[in-house]
C-alpha cells in the first residue's frame, strides 16, 4: 500500500506563485467582512459617548467627537450591517453564475470603499447606518463568491486546506480592527479605524486586474480554451490539468465563443455559454429551493451555518469589550485583541484538519468544544471566575477555529454540483446573515434580560445541543467522496431542472 504523501510536498509542488498571489487577493474580501464586523467593538465606548477624551486628538473640528447613542440605538449600528449582507448573499449567487466570479468581487470593493467613506465622515446615528449597510452589501457578496472561486482554482487534494483561507482571511480582519481599536479608541481617532476598510478597498481593486476569471467558469460559459490555459498558467506551465479539464465536463477542444457572438446567438433571456450543459442545467435560487434534488443540500448548508453564529461566536467579536469590562476592567480590550491573535493562529494550524479528519467530524468537534466553553464561561462571569472566565473565553474561540469557522464555507461546494452551487451557497449564506443579525441585535437585550452576568451564554450552550444533535443526523461526511452522488449515497445520475 502506498504512503501518502506528506501535506508539506504537495503544497510545495502545487502552490505557484501566482496561485499564492490570487489566493491572497480574492481573500480580501473576506478580510473586509472580519473587519467591519469587529470595528466597533473596542471604540464601542468612545463612540458612544460613554467616554468622553478630554485630549485633543480630533481629526477635524467639523467632524464631532463621538455620537451619542444608547444600547438599543448602538445594537441598531452594528446589526444593520447584517442587513446590507443579507442583500449582498441573496444577490451574489445570480451574479456570479450569470456575470462571472471576477466582475462580482470587482463590484463588492466598491461597496468597501463608498461605505467605509460614509462611515468615516458620520455626524449622526443615519448616516453610520447607512454606511454600514453599503458596507454589509460589500461583505455579504464576498463571503459568496469567493469561497466558490477559491474551490475552482484550488488544487483538488487540498481544497479543504485552501477553503479554510476564507476563515482565515475573516479571522485576520477581526484581529487587525482590534488591534486598530486597542490603540484609537480614543477622541474620535476612532474614524481611522473606519477609514482604513476604504484604503484596503481600493488597494483589492486594483489588484484584481491581475487575477483571473475562474478557470471552470469560463469553460462551462464562454471560453473551455481561454480556461486552459488560465489553469495552467495557475497550476505552472509544467503542471498536468488534463484530470481537472477533464472534471469539468465541457468539451475542452471547442472553439472559444466571443462574447459579442455568444450574445448574438443566444436565445432571448438566456445567458451565452459554450457548454450546453451549463446554458441549460445552471439554475437559479428559487429553483435550488423547490427542487428535490438539490433540498437535503440547502438544508444541510443552511443548518450549519445557523450552528455557526447562533452558538456565540459573534458575542465574542462584536460585544466583548462591553461583555467583559466589569470583571476585567484593565485588561478586556487586550485580552480580545489575544483572542482574536489566536483565532488566526489556531485557524490557521487546523486548516489541514478538515481533510484528515473530514468536515462533519471537525464541525460537531467544533459544536462539543464550543457548548462546553459556554457553560464554563456563563459560570465564570455569574460568580466572578476571572481566570475561568478568560481561560473559557480562549478555548471558546479556539473551538470554533477548529471546525465551525472555516468548514462551512466549503461545503456548499461539496454538496451539490457546479450548476447550483451559487444558488446553494446564497441560500446558506442568506441564512449565515440572519442569524449574524439576530445575534448582534439581540445579544446585548437577552443579556439585559436575564440580569447579566454572562447568563446568556446558557442560552448558547443549549443551541449547541440542538445543532450538534442536527447536524450529527442530517449533514453527510463530504470527505475523500468523488462527486455529490457518493456524498448522498445515490446510485442513480442526478436529476437536472428542466
Amino acid at each position: 500500500m502506498a504512503r501518502e504523501e506528506p501535506l508539506y510536498k504537495s503544497l510545495i509542488r502545487d502552490t505557484t506563485a501566482y496561485f499564492a498571489y490570487v489566493l491572497l487577493v480574492t481573500t480580501l474580501g473576506p478580510f473586509q467582512f472580519g473587519y467591519h464586523l469587529s470595528e466597533l467593538n473596542a471604540p464601542q465606548d468612545v463612540l458612544t459617548c460613554k467616554k468622553r477624551s478630554l485630549q485633543s486628538s480630533s481629526l477635524s473640528s467639523s467632524l464631532p467627537q463621538c455620537i451619542s447613542m444608547n444600547t438599543a440605538q448602538f445594537s441598531v449600528v452594528s446589526s444593520i450591517f447584517t442587513l446590507g449582507g443579507l442583500i449582498g448573499a441573496l444577490a451574489a449567487g445570480p451574479s456570479c453564475n450569470r456575470y462571472g466570479r471576477l466582475l462580482t468581487m470587482r463590484l463588492t470593493t466598491v461597496s468597501f470603499v463608498v461605505g467605509s467613506v460614509i462611515e468615516t465622515f458620520a455626524t449622526n446615528i443615519g448616516l453610520l447606518c447607512f454606511g454600514r449597510l453599503v458596507s454589509g452589501l460589500g461583505c455579504g457578496a464576498a463571503i459568496v463568491v469567493v469561497p466558490i472561486y477559491i474551490a475552482e482554482v484550488a488544487p483538488p487534494k487540498e481544497k479543504g486546506l485552501f477553503g479554510a483561507f476564507t476563515q482565515i482571511s475573516i479571522n485576520m480582519g477581526i484581529l487587525v480592527a482590534q488591534l486598530l481599536g486597542y490603540f484609537l479608541s480614543r477622541g474620535n481617532m476612532w474614524r481611522i479605524i473606519l477609514a482604513v476598510s476604504g484604503g484596503i478597498g481600493l488597494v483589492h481593486l486594483a489588484s484584481l486586474f491581475l487575477v483571473p476569471e475562474s478557470p471552470r467558469w469560463l469553460a462551462e460559459h464562454r471560453s473551455p480554451q481561454n480556461a486552459r490555459k488560465i489553469l495552467r498558467r495557475i497550476r505552472g506551465h509544467d503542471a498536468d490539468v488534463d484530470a481537472e479539464v477533464k472534471a469539468w465536463d465541457v468539451d475542452a477542444d471547442a472553439e472559444d465563443i466571443s462574447e459579442e457572438e455568444s450574445l448574438l446567438n443566444a436565445p432571448p433571456g438566456s445567458h451565452p455559454s459554450s457548454n450546453p450543459k451549463a446554458s441549460s442545467g445552471s439554475i437559479n435560487l428559487w429553483q435550488a429551493v423547490k427542487h428535490p434534488s438539490y433540498q437535503p443540500a440547502i438544508i444541510a448548508v443552511v443548518a450549519v451555518m445557523f450552528a455557526q453564529q447562533l452558538t456565540g461566536i459573534n458575542s465574542i467579536v462584536m460585544y466583548s469589550v462591553s461583555l467583559l469590562s466589569s470583571l476585567l476592567p484593565t485588561t478586556a480590550s487586550l485580552l480580545i485583541v489575544a483572542v482574536s491573535a489566536l483565532n488566526v493562529v489556531v485557524t490557521t494550524l487546523c486548516a489541514p484538519l478538515s481533510d484528515k479528519l473530514g468536515r462533519k467530524t471537525c464541525i460537531l468537534l467544533s459544536i462539543a468544544g464550543m457548548g462546553t466553553c459556554s457553560v464554563l464561561l456563563a459560570l465564570g462571569l455569574l460568580f466572578e471566575i476571572k481566570i475561568l472566565a478568560a481561560v473559557a473565553t480562549l478555548a471558546f474561540v479556539a473551538f470554533f477555529a477548529v471546525g465551525l469557522g472555516p468548514v462551512p464555507f466549503i461545503l456548499a461546494n461539496e454538496l451539490v454540483g457546479p450548476e447550483a452551487v451559487g444558488a446553494t451557497q446564497s441560500c446558506g449564506l442568506a441564512a449565515n446573515w440572519i442569524a449574524t443579525f439576530l445575534v448582534s441585535q439581540f445579544f446585548p437585550i437577552v443579556d439585559s434580560a436575564l440580569g447579566g452576568q454572562g447568563k446568556v451564554y446558557f442560552v448558547f450552550a443549549a443551541f449547541a445541543v440542538v445543532f450538534g444533535a442536527f447536524i450529527a443526523w442530517w449533514v453527510p461526511e463530504t470527505k475523500g467522496k468523488s462527486g455529490v452522488e457518493e456524498v448522498w449515497g445515490r446510485k442513480e445520475a442526478r436529476e437536472r431542472v428542466e
